[in-house]
């Protein structure tokens, strides 16, 4: 069930790399479960019966939770939606390493750098564009 929800929330966030990387993160970080049916944030369209995501209505809802996954659910909020915003001072020191891993892929992809190109100069001097990776990949699961 949640790999399939999983995708659908994918899927609806590719285009954008600002909802990709905070969608990503709801999926990666604390086993999904904030990227799960059933949290407020998570909506379900009636035609196509797919689900998306309302980043703009987390923060109202994190007082109930630990001080991380309030923090982490802030910041997952201001990079999708612009009405939202943190304090990284606030929030980055409080965040525990797996996360925070999580979170410099996210700012990598929401700032695309996984489709950055440079320069390169060939053996014989002469330029050639290329695709340059991304400045802090995804981390592997498990």
């Amino acid at each position: 069930m949640h790999d399939e929800h999983f995708e659908d929330l994918r899927a609806w966030a590719k285009g954008s790399y600002t909802a990709e990387a905070a969608t990503e993160l709801l999926i990666r970080a604390f086993e999904g479960r904030f990227a799960a049916p059933g949290n407020s944030w998570i909506h379900k369209s009636e035609t196509s019966g797919k689900h998306w995501i309302r980043f703009g209505e987390i923060p109202e809802h994190v007082d109930v939770l630990s001080g991380g996954e309030s923090r982490f659910l802030r910041l997952v909020a201001s990079i999708a939606a612009v009405e939202v915003s943190v304090d990284l001072g606030e929030v980055l020191p409080g965040l525990d390493r797996r996360v925070l891993e999580l979170v410099l892929a996210a700012v990598a992809h929401a700032g695309g750098s996984h489709e950055h190109s440079g320069f390169i100069t060939n053996a014989d001097g002469s330029p050639t564009i290329e695709r340059l990776s991304t400045l802090y990949p995804w981390p592997n699961e498990g």
